[in-house]
């Protein structure tokens, strides 16, 4: 493989740059490539594939719940104590942080991926093997992100390589559902560590870098009144029945508001509420998602909903016979924001770069991950792939194959380095 890329470098500097994105940080990628430090973490990386795939078995195996992560990250930062990371620390949230120590240009460069997955306390995240391929809730999303985090760290430390900048390896709690971002919007708070760049991984093929963030709005919606029984209390104003009426008002103007302009999206996601099919409900609720690329669409969308849920309300009340109104609580329970890093920016031309010398075909995109919060701001972030084969995400049937995964974290490893800076000299 090192021989592969090294004559794909060699044969690339003498073709014409007019397909590259950006020709000059295809230089600088071959550049850093053909330095022996590189190669040698290159070769650690291959050297330590079966490790890899046994680490990832039994990381996949500790469940890791939505707001439930503490045992992943206890083993994970063990993990990086091992691999030889400078100093590791589980934060007031539950992310995982360790340094690897730059020769000292004053800045800081993260990869990370993220602890939690979907799935739910209980939930069987035994890994079964059919050929070479692994089946587990998780072990894709993003379990196998943690593991290209952790074999960079590994190939660094067992070859001495140095970067100019400190390093960062990052596991993120709270990326997934409800969670909200809970464990990125920590670290960049308010007197937050600093953070230069964020390379996130997430997502499958290497080949896809999201450089843009997709901000979303999400609400629980409660409608609540003094319930009673259907036929002896028949009259009195129905929660559900103000819920239904709001989401169908809602349904009709985010229809027409979504068929133009920049892509957005809302969906009625959960509903739940009432005690029995012969009870008026003392409460109705559900749990909205809104999307889109532009913040000021998401503003637009999320006032067209706030605006549906009261008029939801004022149609149920005015048609009730007795009893006191209803009520409605409207909640946010998620909101990421949205932005996008320039693609021409040192980083994302680092990453176009890399993903091309790796033989894939590079594209910029919009998807919601952990990068979105450096986005909005304004620190350079890109989410890349973990690489193999994978699919079913998010379901009881994922799965995952070591399809040429070394790769992702060769191409990992070069995005880090080129945006932290290999070191002249290996202290």
């Amino acid at each position: 493989m090192i021989i592969a890329i090294l004559c794909a470098i060699f044969t690339t500097m003498f073709v014409s740059a007019v397909h590259s994105q950006n020709p000059e940080y295809e230089q600088e990628i071959q550049a850093l490539l053909a330095r022996p430090a590189m190669r040698a973490a290159f070769e650690a990386v291959e050297r330590l594939e079966p490790r890899t795939q046994r680490d990832l078995i039994m990381l996949t195996e500790i469940a890791s719940p939505p707001f439930m992560e503490t045992r992943r990250a206890q083993r994970y930062a063990k993990m990086l104590r091992d691999a030889g990371a400078d100093s590791v620390y589980i934060d007031q949230v539950g992310n995982v942080i360790a340094l690897r120590r730059g020769t000292g240009n004053g800045r800081t460069v993260v990869l990370a991926g993220h602890l939690d997955t979907v799935f739910p306390e209980g939930t069987d995240v035994t890994v079964r093997q059919r050929g070479d391929t692994l089946f587990a809730p998780g072990v894709g999303d993003d379990t196998r992100g943690l593991m290209v985090v952790l074999t960079v760290l590994r190939a660094l430390a067992q070859t001495n390589a140095r970067t100019e900048a400190d390093l960062l390896f990052v596991a993120t709690v709270g990326e997934e559902g409800l969670g909200d971002l809970r464990g990125v919007k920590h670290l960049f708070r308010d007197g937050g560590t600093q953070i230069d760049s964020w390379i996130g991984v997430d997502g499958g093929d290497i080949g896809r870098i999201v450089n843009g963030g997709l901000g979303s709005h999400r609400y629980k919606v409660t409608f609540s009144g003094p319930g009673g029984h259907s036929w002896g209390a028949f009259g009195l104003g129905n929660p559900a029945h103000a819920m239904s009426r709001a989401v169908r008002i809602f349904d009709d103007a985010a229809r027409a508001y979504v068929v133009e302009g920049l892509k957005t999206s809302y969906n009625v996601g959960r509903i739940g509420g009432g005690t029995s099919v012969n009870s008026i409900p003392f409460s109705a609720w559900m749990e909205v998602d809104m999307r889109s690329e532009s913040p000021a669409r998401l503003l637009g969308i999320d006032s067209i909903f706030q605006a549906a849920m009261m008029r939801g309300l004022r149609e149920q009340n005015s048609v009730r016979a007795q009893g006191d109104p209803l009520s409605v609580t409207i909640e946010m329970i998620g909101d990421r924001p949205s932005g996008a890093t320039d693609p021409d920016s040192p980083l994302a031309s680092r990453a176009y770069a890399s993903a091309k010398l790796f033989g894939a075909e590079p594209e910029f995109a919009i998807s919601s991950t952990d990068s979105n919060i450096p986005i909005a701001a304004q620190i350079p972030a890109v989410t890349i792939g973990r690489g193999g084969s994978g699919g079913a995400g998010h379901s009881l049937r994922e799965w995952w194959l070591n399809r040429d995964g070394h790769i992702a974290i060769q191409n990992a490893l070069t995005i880090l380095v080129a945006e932290a800076g290999l070191a002249a000299v290996v202290p």
